[in-house]
């Protein structure tokens, strides 16, 4: 399944997931584009707003394990919103990155020292845990 296919599933099936199962959440589009120095193009997988955290949640979509420059590409991301989306009654955005596999050592060291959080403690109540998250997708891979 290519990355795009994946993506154009989960937009249909984990959108409505997201909102049935989160408080808060809106979605606010998906391939959304990141332009710096005024010609060069990034786009974000999937980007959702949650009300009631008052944050932007951005996922990246991986069809292979998690490489360090994920954690890169995804910490550009989260600093661009911070930066030049969100206003100021909102909280820090939130990244996530879902992929199919991962190893703890690369994670370790590729997420250590960032001041970016993926997953804060504070945002699980109304984020779906990473069991689910993963859940979700195999469904829509085996679907």
């Amino acid at each position: 399944m290519l990355e795009s296919d994946l993506e154009k599933n989960l937009i249909n099936h984990l959108s409505a997931f997201l909102m049935e199962l989160g408080k808060g959440f809106m979605y606010v589009g998906n391939q959304v584009r990141i332009t710096l120095d005024n010609n060069t193009h990034y786009y974000v997988d999937l980007v959702f707003y949650n009300k009631i955290l008052r944050s932007y949640i951005l996922i990246d979509l991986k069809m292979d394990d998690m490489k360090p420059e994920y954690a890169g590409q995804m910490n550009m991301y989260v600093n661009y919103y911070n930066k030049e989306i969100k206003d100021q009654f909102d909280n820090e955005t939130i990244g996530i990155i879902l992929c199919t596999g991962k190893n703890g050592v690369t994670m370790e060291y590729a997420l250590g020292g960032l001041s970016n959080n993926i997953f804060a403690s504070t945002y699980t109540y109304y984020i779906p845990n990473r069991d689910e998250l993963i859940n979700e997708v195999e469904k829509v891979l085996n679907g």
